[in-house]
């Protein structure tokens, strides 16, 4: 059977629609500055869910006050920011989506942090401060703040959990030699971060609930990790409890000569190698907006689900136009009150 863009996707307790994924996109839309969804994100996710969406990731969602990008960025610190996240949640599965929630801390990216924490004291360039170096004790103290996060997540009534270990965020940042020049054992063991958190938020989530874990297969910066490097990181990941990876690339620094273009489909490569060594199910990201490419990806088995950005930022209904468009079954796919639409 060749898998279309319709096809259910089952993965333990996991039960999508379609492989049709909108991944984590900041709104930056935070008004009190308190880490709490407000109206905006309300609307944002929900219509995402009306407009066919299998899987929908809610945005960088982080652990705590300092380790966002910005004070408008969401939070998961809170037992009392719970709540608004169950309010977006319920609704969307109204309309069959199944939603994560990515947890995160942006490290030495935290813009707004009066004092950003890293691996290590090296600034992202010279237009960012200059993190403080956590301590052995405080990384460790990490670990838990992300467990407490992936803990509320599922109160708020989550399908699956990712991790963002991708884009130069604090993850990242400690399996990356680029970033991570530490001595002690979070030094001398790149991985052991990322698989400590894996391993804790493992311990609070659900049996059978799949975990994700978003990776950037290749840094640009010259004398970044390759994809090798990156597929390592990967096997240890996978041992530690990882399920499905979420593929893409870059953002650790200034890009060097190993930036590609940024063309239609240029990271599906780095999400099949992925799939094709470990063995895991893999959501390919990367300009794949153009339904017939997206469906192309799908069913030449080079990834499992099809993360599309940018183009549900402009159509929330992507989903059910791109179904429409390679398949000819849209009436399945939309809800009811839009079917004269079709």
């Amino acid at each position: 059977m060749t898998v279309q863009l319709d096809t259910p996707f089952s993965y333990k307790s996991l039960e999508l629609k379609n492989r049709v994924v909108m991944p984590p996109m900041c709104q930056y839309a935070v008004e009190k500055k308190d880490g709490t969804p407000t109206e905006w994100h309300y609307v944002h996710y929900v219509s995402r869910a009306v407009g066919g969406t299998g899987l929908m990731i809610i945005e960088m969602t982080n652990v705590e006050p300092d380790g966002r990008i910005t004070d408008n960025c969401l939070g998961l610190w809170s037992d009392e920011q719970v709540p608004a996240y169950k309010r977006i949640i319920d609704e969307s599965k109204k309309y069959g989506t199944r939603v994560a929630i990515q947890i995160a801390h942006a490290g030495r990216k935290a813009q707004d942090a009066p004092q950003p924490v890293a691996p290590s004291a090296i600034a992202y360039d010279d237009t960012f401060k200059t993190p403080r170096e956590l301590t052995t004790d405080e990384v460790k103290a990490m670990v838990g703040k992300f467990a407490d996060a992936a803990r509320r997540a599922v109160e708020a009534g989550v399908d699956t959990i990712e991790l963002h270990g991708a884009h130069g965020y604090l993850i990242h940042q400690f399996h990356s030699p680029y970033t991570n020049q530490r001595t002690d054992e979070y030094g001398q063991d790149k991985a052991r971060f990322g698989v400590e958190i894996i391993q804790a938020v493992k311990r609070v989530m659900p049996e059978g609930m799949p975990l994700i874990m978003r990776i950037s297969a290749v840094e640009y910066v010259d004398g970044g990790y390759d994809l090798d490097y990156a597929l390592e990181l990967g096997r240890r990941y996978k041992e530690a409890g990882v399920d499905i990876f979420d593929i893409s690339t870059g953002g650790e620094g200034a890009p060097g000569a190993r930036k590609p273009a940024n063309t239609p489909g240029f990271q599906v490569p780095y999400a099949k190698a992925f799939k094709d060594k470990l063995g895991v199910p893999v959501i390919a990201v990367g300009l794949l907006e153009d339904p017939q490419l997206a469906a192309q990806t799908l069913g030449s088995g080079e990834a499992d689900m099809i993360g599309v950005a940018r183009g549900m930022l402009r159509n929330p209904y992507w989903a059910l136009a791109a179904i429409k468009e390679t398949t000819g079954r849209y009436l399945e796919a939309a809800p009811k009150p839009y079917d004269r639409a079709y």
